[in-house]
């Protein structure tokens, strides 16, 4: 999918890229923003498991990452985030 070429413009005038990268970054925040919110999930746990974060202190943040998306998931309670990582 091509991206408006009004928001290329935007970025080319206010960053310095050049048309195509402004297009390769847009197409990476789109696909970034599309990621599914279990895939976000288990991304995300992974992640913070790896600097010895617990599960409380991680599930607490990836809640509250979720709600800071542009297009927010669902609210979700500790045990839907523990079943989406354990099943």
């Amino acid at each position: 999918m091509e991206p408006p070429s009004d928001l290329v413009g935007h970025l080319v005038a206010t960053t310095g890229l050049t048309p195509a990268e402004a297009r390769r970054v847009i197409g990476d925040v789109v696909a970034y923003y599309a990621e599914p919110v279990e895939d976000v999930v288990r991304r995300r746990h992974a992640e913070l498991k790896t600097y010895g974060a617990k599960n409380p202190e991680i599930f607490a943040r990836v809640a509250d990452e979720l709600s800071q998306r542009v297009v927010a998931a669902p609210e979700l309670s500790e045990r839907q985030l523990r079943r989406m990582i354990y099943g």
